[in-house]
C-alpha cells in the first residue's frame, strides 16, 4: 500500500542497480581528493576489494592514509585513466617569444 504523500515524480531517475557512469568532468568535479569508496567505483572495484588493495599498497593509484581514513588524489585517478587533469579547452602553455 502506497503512502498518500508519494508522487510518481519522487522516484529516482536511475534504477538502483544501474551502474553510475564516470566521465572526466564528473571525476574532476570531485575536487582535489576523494574517498576510497568513490575511487573504487571509478575503477570498477568493490568497496571491500579497494580497501584490501589499499591496505596492501596495490590500489591502482597512490592512496593517502590519515589515521583510519583513506583519500585518493583525483589527479592520480585522471592520470591512471589517461585523462587530462585540467580543462580540455584550455590553451596549451607556450613559451614567451624572443624579440
Amino acid at each position: 500500500m502506497s503512502s498518500p504523500d508519494w508522487k510518481p515524480t519522487d522516484r529516482p531517475t536511475r534504477p538502483a542497480d544501474e551502474p553510475q557512469v564516470w566521465t572526466a568532468e564528473r571525476i574532476r568535479a570531485l575536487g582535489p581528493a576523494t574517498d576510497l569508496t568513490t575511487a573504487a567505483a571509478i575503477f570498477g572495484l568493490s568497496r571491500s576489494a579497494a580497501y584490501d588493495l589499499a591496505k596492501r599498497g596495490d590500489f591502482p593509484v597512490d592512496v593517502l592514509r590519515f589515521g583510519s581514513r583513506y583519500r585518493v588524489p583525483v589527479a592520480a585517478i585522471l592520470h591512471a585513466l589517461h585523462l587530462p587533469a585540467g580543462d580540455d579547452n584550455a590553451p596549451p602553455d607556450t613559451p614567451p617569444q624572443a624579440t
